[in-house]
């Protein structure tokens, strides 16, 4: 089996960041901005994978480790946002909470 070449995984990895960046920019939902960000993150991670594999070190997966840790408390930190925004507005609007008073 032919090795996979370098520039076709970051094509891959900026396609995917390229439509996490557009997800977050479009949308209003609060649900669909974290499923974004988390398309973001998996981009980055794929690059780091890639660099890794591409030099034979073990770097890239250790930073993909790091970046799955990162994804794991952003979701559980990003949910428990929305569930309280939600409980407050009735709304998973990103908008709703502009109008709140301090």
């Amino acid at each position: 089996m032919a090795p996979i070449p370098m520039e076709h995984v970051l094509a891959l990895a900026a396609m995917l960041f390229a439509l996490g960046t557009i997800g977050v920019l479009a949308r209003r939902n609060l649900i669909f901005l974290l499923m974004s960000l988390e398309i973001m993150l998996n981009a980055a991670g794929l690059a780091f994978i890639a660099a890794g594999a591409r030099w034979a070190q073990a770097d890239g997966q250790i930073m993909f480790i790091f970046i799955l840790t990162l994804a794991a408390v952003e979701v559980a930190v990003g949910l428990a946002l929305v569930l309280r925004l939600f409980r407050l507005f009735k709304t998973v609007d990103a908008d709703a909470p502009a109008g709140m008073r301090g």
